[in-house]
């Protein structure tokens, strides 16, 4: 009776996920982007809109993601919903690594995307969970580590 089993928080139906995805992106559309926007101060994240190169296609894909900051770069998590396998905007970026990223009241501006490793992986997590204290347990219904993903701002001017 001594022993507890520490299990994950159970998370949304995966129709639900793709149907508040659609959701999202359609307010998005209908308000020009004024809508569900928030900066990163208002509760420690934002939202973002990151435009990537299709890997297949080759054209312009665009997604809305939570984001922290961490000086002047963007850092996102290749997630998919907590369920397997990663989304296809991280794997367009693997592809290409240079995308668009767009904030709230922001001009859209360049960005070079990478994978965070290490201790840095490890720094950036931390600084997720602080916003997300349930994270670690969402993360572990995955059966692969989730990926860090630091958006870089890249020479406005070239």
């Amino acid at each position: 009776m001594g022993t507890e089993v520490t299990r994950p928080p159970k998370g949304p139906p995966r129709w639900f996920v793709h149907a508040a995805w659609r959701v999202h992106r359609a307010l998005y559309r209908l308000s020009g982007g004024r809508f569900l926007w928030t900066t990163s101060n208002k509760r420690g994240w934002g939202a973002l809109r990151l435009t990537t190169v299709g890997r297949k296609s080759g054209q312009e894909r665009s997604v809305i993601l939570g984001y922290v900051e961490d000086g002047s770069n963007l850092v996102v998590l290749a997630m998919n919903g907590w369920q397997e396998g990663h989304p296809s905007w991280w794997l367009n970026l693997e592809t290409q690594p240079d995308a668009i990223v767009r904030l709230a009241g922001q001009h859209p501006y360049p960005v070079h995307a990478f994978r965070a490793a290490g201790k840095e992986r490890d720094r950036l997590w931390q600084r997720w969970v602080a916003v997300g204290p349930q994270l670690d347990g969402y993360a572990g219904r995955r059966s692969t580590e989730t990926p860090v993903i630091v958006l870089e701002p890249r020479d406005r001017t070239a």
